[in-house]
């Protein structure tokens, strides 16, 4: 497998296009190289099987386009930043040496994405210690920058993605995982997520992020450390039609 540009680490087989879609499929149109590791098979899911998700989870790559979908296959549920789960992460990021990661929000309630949060955050620094794993025979890396996307209003984003000509493609890719959203057929138990409005809530929630830039639909970030702004007129002037 080739380098690629950015990688989305998420805890179950839709959290990628739940959160990130949007932003992938921009990157991707950009040129960039991108691609999704689904930590757990979600086998503690409510509705749907592990091979079934796993087939959802494939068509939903070819809608977001990516060069790569790969899934560590730790326990759902189970979640945690032991060093056996960090030598697991610190061999795939080494091996597609991505430059930027997107990952869950730190604190985030459920404990899977809290703890992958950490894990990835872990990962991302152990993966740059030439000594760290060293008998598994892999190089050292340059530590991949995180960005946590924000699930939670009460965490102001660092920067805002806009996805405005992707809503509707990272929507596609949600409807690929059938059995975890509205199906008025189906006879197994109802979820938030399975309620007829979720999907509509989620775009709504985009469109929100998108309105404090100006756009009509964003995916917002936060990132911990301080961003390197090479030109700050191009970033502070890029037009956001406020006012317009």
């Amino acid at each position: 497998m080739n380098e690629i540009d950015v990688l989305a680490i998420f805890a179950h087989p839709d959290d990628v296009e739940l959160t990130v879609g949007g932003t992938l499929l921009k990157m991707k149109s950009l040129n960039y190289k991108t691609g999704a590791l689904d930590v757990t098979r979600g086998e503690m899911g409510t509705r749907g099987t592990v091979e079934g998700r796993a087939a959802e989870a494939e068509e939903a790559a070819k809608i977001l386009k990516l060069d790569v979908r790969e899934n560590l296959g730790l326990p759902d549920g189970r979640v945690f930043a032991t060093d056996d789960e960090r030598a697991k992460l610190v061999r795939v990021l080494r091996r597609l040496k991505p430059k930027v990661l997107l990952t869950h929000q730190i604190d985030d309630p459920h404990p899977d994405h809290h703890h992958i949060a950490q894990l990835v955050r872990e990962s991302a620094r152990l993966a740059s210690m030439r000594k760290y794993d060293a008998d598994f025979g892999q190089e050292k890396i340059q530590v991949p920058i995180v960005a946590h996307n924000i699930f939670s209003q009460r965490v102001a984003p660092s920067f805002i993605v806009d996805i405005s000509e992707f809503l509707e493609q990272k929507t596609e890719a949600i409807r690929a995982h059938a059995s975890q959203f509205y199906n008025p057929n189906s006879r197994e138990p109802e979820t938030r997520l399975t309620s007829k409005g979720f999907i509509a809530e989620l775009e709504n929630r985009s469109r929100y992020f998108g309105s404090l830039i100006g756009a009509a639909a964003g995916e917002p970030f936060f990132v911990r450390e301080a961003l390197n702004v090479e030109d700050p007129i191009a970033l502070l002037t890029r037009p956001m039609n406020l006012y317009s």
